[in-house]
């Protein structure tokens, strides 16, 4: 078990844990626009958000440590499915699909839906990542934290409890810091200092079999109305410059040269 249980603390038995995972392309999918817009037809490979795993990996320590539900929340279209069977392999109990189109949904929107299904799900303590690979926006997990009214730490790596609160360990601007909160409390994830479970033939198999709640806006009784963000287009990033190749020691002076005034690395 990871070394952040292993401090003669036991989270609260009988809670119920939320984390919120998001669909992206995978890391290593190659990305193609097509009329403007990322071509996600033919994007060969979907995935957990990464930081959102590091969630992930909490949030199954603390059902380890205190027995209690963990519930996985995804927002996004029908193909989203395939993430909360990913977390059901690893041991997700109960798993909830907002189903809509994020291209037609705002931050502020999306947040909505997510923090709905927290009050659903009855969870008090709640984990993310602290941004999705796909946009990196950062807001989801603040933004949720303010609907919901809890207590908020970001850039977390691990978690332990605190008699009836919390102890988030994270990067300050002054180094390392443990930060205490009570609950209700929401933790957005840097890169966690667990390693990461990879689900068996046995999780595999069971997951396939695990029901997902579908949702709608309207099941959650959330009014989104329009988005106040339009999308104009996506573009490719720029092409990086060709590479200067340097020979022989008569170069050394231009090499040096580029170096100080171009690169401005001496």
């Amino acid at each position: 078990m990871s070394a952040n249980l292993d401090r003669g603390n036991c989270f609260r038995r009988g809670m119920t844990v939320a984390v919120l995972i998001k669909q992206v392309p995978d890391t290593t999918a190659k990305i193609g626009i097509s009329g403007g817009f990322v071509d996600e037809s033919a994007v060969s490979k979907w995935s957990i958000s990464p930081y959102d795993e590091y969630a992930l990996e909490a949030a199954l320590q603390m059902k380890e440590a205190g027995r209690g539900d963990l519930v996985a929340i995804t927002c996004g279209p029908s193909r989203a499915s395939k993430a909360l069977t990913e977390a059901a392999a690893v041991g997700a109990d109960t798993l909830i699909h907002i189903e809509v189109d994020l291209e037609n949904l705002d931050s502020i929107q999306t947040q909505s839906l997510l923090a709905a299904a927290v009050k659903r799900a009855g969870s008090e303590v709640v984990l993310c990542g602290k941004q999705a690979a796909d946009t990196n926006g950062g807001s989801t997990g603040p933004g949720v934290a303010r609907l919901l009214g809890s207590n908020f730490v970001g850039m977390v790596s691990e978690i332990s409890s605190d008699g009836e609160g919390y102890l988030a360990d994270r990067m300050g601007p002054n180094g390392g810091e443990r930060v205490s909160v009570p609950s209700p409390c929401l933790f957005a994830f840097d890169k966690g200092t667990s390693e990461l479970r990879r689900p068996n033939v046995r999780g595999i198999m069971m997951a396939k079999k695990k029901q997902i709640e579908v949702l709608s806006p309207s099941d959650l009784e959330v009014e989104i109305g329009d988005s106040t963000v339009k999308l104009r287009g996506h573009s490719s990033p720029p092409q990086k410059a060709p590479g200067q190749k340097f020979e022989g020691a008569d170069s050394v002076a231009e090499v040096v040269a580029k170096l100080r005034e171009e690169a401005n690395v001496i």
